[in-house]
């Protein structure tokens, strides 16, 4: 089916009002609209195009979940496909060819390993309904409670997710800490840092007095991101593995924002080629459109009929551009591009940071990238085995730095412990050029923004 270029949309010449209505009108809770006062109109690939007529290149790509970028061809054609064949698009949990499709096409690129002895479940249609289903998937199996989950966290907004997460108070989860290069909460940092980390979870687990009750379940990110752009060592992740499993603990991949070749292979796990016993997949799975699962181990599949359901669990367009954006990203070696642009685009970054001490840490895995901004004439610094000392962060010159990448076109998320960490989440698209651009533009915001009055200005992150 031929692709048509998008109609020009109506709206009106001032895009303020449009911003000054939503400010009206939207919750408080609002977030991106806060930091990026656009009104996006047409898009593709990496670039929006705002009502006012300017052009962005999109390194959000909807929090991770634009694999392919904006309206990339095969989602389209895809989603036009179903639209135009009469098929139904609400189903709840019927079989249809569409979703035998999506379910061949997602245990294909999982690991073959894990594939081979799964069920999958259609959740609710964000992340965090899935991360929800897990924990009363593992809940049930077990008929244990309590989880394990870390520092740093970010498994979603429902109550069961969020008390996973960092800031969570009064919950029945224990935190155990998750491993740090650059800001170890040992002072120790890289392998050892790491080897202590895992040492002291084996002893809550191991320690009678420890306070920590039998656990169902581990909940964990291969790389966390909205906690800054952590990648969790290899060496590490199969410490936590080898722990869950010789305490029958069962270990949940969260794969939300890392899946879908983002970190370099298809599935952040592969890196350590650890298999899970659950894994949470949202975001990048649906071509765009909402969709989540739970892919786990058969021997968990205890639930009784109607254990766990979700009025949209049977979203047809976005299993149709789910399959679409799977079969492409695998056909395509999209995860090893990502690997191999992602490790350019570090270095490059990396290479800035000789001429700006405001450059704490660049750290990432594959197009998941992060840039920790630091005062290095502020103290007192945290003592790391890796870099010596490390400033404290600034979070007023991470916010200068998106507001100045806004006016040079270009569109970036903030992340981490207080909002100092710059994130880059561009499509798996991405071409070389494309990549060079969004090093320059960010350099130059960063050079901007260091010679800006922002400590005084700024009022702090935004979210």
């Amino acid at each position: 089916m031929a692709v048509t270029e998008p109609a020009p949309v109506e709206l009106p010449p001032a895009h303020e009002g449009i911003l000054r209505r939503q400010a009206l009108r939207e919750s408080a809770a609002r977030t991106y609209a806060r930091s990026l006062p656009i009104v996006p109109v047409r898009a593709r690939g990496m670039t929006i195009e705002g009502a006012d007529g300017r052009r962005y290149l999109d390194c959000l790509s909807g929090a991770g979940t634009l694999a392919l970028g904006h309206n990339h061809p095969v989602v389209l054609e895809a989603v036009r496909k179903v639209i135009d064949s009469g098929a139904p698009l609400h189903v709840l949990d019927l079989a249809t060819p569409v979703k035998d499709a999506f379910t061949t096409e997602l245990f294909s690129t999982l690991p073959r390993e894990f594939a081979d002895n799964a069920r999958i479940q259609f959740c609710g249609p964000a992340g965090t309904d899935a991360v929800e289903a897990a924990f009363k998937l593992v809940r049930a199996a077990t008929g244990r409670s309590e989880l394990l989950a870390f520092t740093g966290a970010y498994h979603g907004m429902t109550a069961g997710a969020l008390a996973a997460s960092g800031g969570a108070t009064d919950v029945r989860v224990t935190r155990l800490p998750f491993p740090h290069r650059y800001r170890c909460p040992f002072g120790a940092g890289g392998e050892r840092g790491a080897d202590i980390a895992a040492r002291w979870t084996e002893y809550l687990l191991d320690d009678p007095k420890s306070g920590v009750p039998e656990p169902a379940a581990m909940i964990l990110e291969p790389v966390q991101g909205e906690g800054g752009v952590n990648p969790a060592p290899d060496g590490w992740m199969r410490r936590m593995r080898e722990i869950t499993r010789e305490r029958s603990i069962a270990l949940i991949a969260d794969e939300v924002q890392t899946g879908v070749g983002r970190t370099g292979t298809f599935w952040a796990v592969e890196h350590s080629g650890i298999v899970p016993d659950v894994m949470v997949l949202s975001k990048a799975i649906g071509g765009s459109l909402p969709l989540a699962v739970i892919v786990y181990r058969s021997e968990l599949d205890l639930w009784q009929p109607g254990a766990h359901a979700g009025t949209f669990r049977g979203n047809q367009l976005a299993m149709a551009a789910g399959a679409a954006t799977l079969a492409y990203v695998r056909e395509n070696r999209l995860a090893e591009r990502a690997g191999t642009l992602g490790a350019r685009m570090l270095a490059a970054l990396q290479a800035l940071s000789a001429d700006h001490p405001s450059i704490g840490d660049v750290r990432g895995r594959g197009l998941m990238i992060g840039i920790e901004l630091v005062d290095p004439e502020a103290g007192p610094p945290t003592v790391t085995a890796e870099n010596g000392f490390a400033p404290p962060p600034d979070p007023a010159l991470a916010t200068a730095v998106q507001q100045e990448c806004l006016r040079r076109g270009l569109i970036v998320e903030l992340g981490g412990r207080h909002g100092a960490v710059v994130r880059l989440l561009p499509p798996l698209t991405l071409t070389d050029e494309q990549a060079t651009a969004v090093v320059d533009r960010l350099a130059d915001a960063l050079r901007a923004a260091e010679r800006s009055p922002y400590r005084r200005a700024a009022a702090g992150p935004t979210r």
